[in-house]
């Protein structure tokens, strides 16, 4: 402030307690006051977050009543951060390190002459503003009493600050008080350095006396968080702030609690629904939360590696995001995002229909993407393919007689007829007399459809027949026993297997030990004899261990089982 300026003092104690903070959020041309209340601190995926603070700086460390210039100060450790500035902002009554408790005489050589009680109130309200004591509280002031010029570092911290990662969004918050309006405002504006590079956080600068958080006694005071945030590429930054006024008239400003703010938007994954059938579509989310100010994120990015298995579906994924560019091929194992939420927006989404062709738990976390910039990595998510349920059909019998003078059976059968159920059904015979054909003994079946802790099906059938005489005789078996068994694999398929056991088989007094499927052997004028009879299809198997054939008519069916796996609502077999 030049002479001939009149300083902005306030007189006595503030008129009333300020109510929470606001914050100001930068825009092109304007400054848009935001909510004041902070949001409740949640890991649900839309639900916004607050700013993680990076590096924060109130000018506290040391400090008493006696004031400092600012390239004197040394921030607290571990970071022991140190300053500088240009020359003209640590002269004419500029770079104090100020506070009310300072002596009520400027310190020699600073050029503040009648203006240094202004100058400390300053720091008290900054203090006031922040909930603390504005007695006590310390700020960078400047109550330029002389041309500083153009686009000079204010400030700008001697050491980068390590932020653990690259590639994560970067912006500040200040507190900045102002007086004496009426003059040229200060134009502060912020920039993160990577490097020699410095990135600007702003849009337009910061001026107090133009967008103030309220005025107490001709005191222009605020919070402001820059509307535009970097995606920043080093793992340690820099701060600079530069002052665009070039005039002393006015430009009277001071400011606090720097922070540097990581503004990185969350990532989350989910699967919906938790189980689906193997070959049918799961959907997997991609919600991308921004942070509790809803600055714009812009340029965020992803690439998810699917678990082996798991494949994009053909479905077409969708997006709420803005400036969206989704590649996830039909068929891939791999999915990239980019994107961008604009301001005001808590959070978007990205949808992607995804199958696997084998039943299984497929989980998603954080160390499956391929690489990210601009967002959190999610934690876990998993969804669990599941076997198609098939109904189970499985029948057994010890034998069966049709001819034209003659029908008996099917004997002590035992049945489970298409249904997702799983159970089982025995019998059991001692005897049973096939009148002019013979006579068997000892009949046991069994059928019965079992689920394994995988959720695969199993449809089972036996037929186990002792002391068999057929024929008068030209048949006989001490035991035969047959099995059928239908199995769901993991990928919804049916596998069938058929087998006969037979212990001391004759055939026309010919012992049979070869029980390869569908052997068949003619006894002449008499009989055809099929062993190991099998019959497959797409869902099952049905086997004979004997099926006999003579001219007359007559056909002789012993130890019959068959199995199935069948899509409900589809015909029961009938082979």
């Amino acid at each position: 402030m030049r002479d001939g300026h009149v300083g902005g003092h306030v007189h006595g104690a503030l008129r009333y307690a300020l109510v929470g903070v606001a914050v100001f959020a930068l825009s092109a041309g304007s400054v848009v006051a935001q909510s004041t209340t902070a949001m409740a601190a949640s890991a649900a995926p839309g639900v916004p977050q607050d700013p993680q603070v990076v590096f924060t700086e109130n000018f506290e460390n040391g400090q008493g009543a006696a004031p400092i210039v600012v390239t004197d100060y040394t921030g607290p450790a571990p970071v022991d951060q140190t300053y500088k500035a240009d020359p003209a902002w640590l002269t004419a009554c500029n770079g104090w390190v100020a506070s009310q408790q300072n002596p009520a005489n400027p310190p020699a050589g600073s050029g503040c002459g009648g203006w240094w009680s202004s100058v400390k109130q300053l720091a008290g309200t900054l203090g006031k503003w922040a909930g603390g004591d504005p007695a006590t509280n310390h700020a960078v002031t400047a109550y330029t009493n002389a041309d500083p010029g153009p686009n000079k570092t204010q400030l700008e911290a001697v050491t980068p600050v390590a932020i653990g990662a690259p590639n994560r969004f970067l912006t500040f918050s200040v507190d900045a008080a102002e007086v004496n309006c009426y003059a040229n405002h200060a134009k502060m504006g912020f920039y993160l350095l990577d490097g020699q590079q410095a990135v600007p956080t702003f849009t337009t600068p910061i001026e107090p006396c133009a967008n103030p958080g309220t005025t107490v006694g001709g005191i222009a005071v605020g919070t402001y968080t820059s509307n535009s945030p970097v995606l920043f590429g080093g793992s340690a930054v820099g701060l600079r702030l530069v002052n665009f006024q070039a005039s002393g008239y006015g430009n009277d400003a001071a400011f606090d609690n720097v922070r540097i703010l990581d503004v990185t938007p969350q990532l989350d994954v989910a699967y919906s629904p938790a189980s689906v059938e193997v070959g049918t579509d799961a959907t997997l989310t991609f919600t991308i939360t921004n942070t509790s100010e809803l600055a714009v994120k812009n340029g965020w990015s992803f690439t998810e590696r699917l678990p082996t298995g798991l494949t994009v579906a053909a479905a077409a994924p969708a997006t709420d995001c803005a400036a969206p560019q989704v590649t996830a091929p039909a068929g891939s194992g791999q999915i990239g995002v980019t994107g961008t939420l604009p301001a005001g927006q808590a959070s978007c989404t990205v949808k992607v229909a995804v199958t696997a062709a084998r039943a299984g738990t497929y989980t998603t976390c954080a160390a499956d993407l391929a690489g990210y910039a601009g967002v959190n990595p999610p934690g876990c998510a998993a969804v669990r393919f599941v076997p198609p349920v098939l109904a189970f059909d499985a029948h057994a019998h010890g034998g069966r007689v049709s001819s034209r003078l003659l029908s008996v059976g099917p004997l002590e059968p035992s049945d489970i007829t298409c249904t997702e159920t799983p159970g089982a059904d025995r019998h059991a015979l001692v005897k049973a007399t096939l009148p002019g054909l013979g006579s068997l003994r000892a009949i046991r079946t069994e059928a019965s459809g079992s689920v394994d802790p995988a959720g695969l099906r199993t449809a089972a059938a036996t037929a186990r027949t002792a002391h068999l005489r057929l024929l008068g005789g030209l048949v006989t078996a001490k035991e035969i026993v047959s099995t059928a068994k239908a199995q769901g694999d993991d990928a919804g398929h049916v596998n069938s297997t058929g087998q006969v056991t037979l212990t001391d088989l004759k055939v026309n007094g010919v012992a049979i030990t070869d029980t390869k499927a569908n052997l068949t052997i003619d006894i002449p004028l008499v009989a055809k004899v099929v062993i190991n009879e099998q019959v497959t299809s797409a869902d099952g198997i049905a086997v004979n261990a004997i099926h006999i054939r003579t001219p007359a008519g007559a056909d002789i069916v012993i130890g019959h089982a068959r199995a199935a796996l069948t899509v409900p609502g589809k015909p029961c077999p009938t082979y």
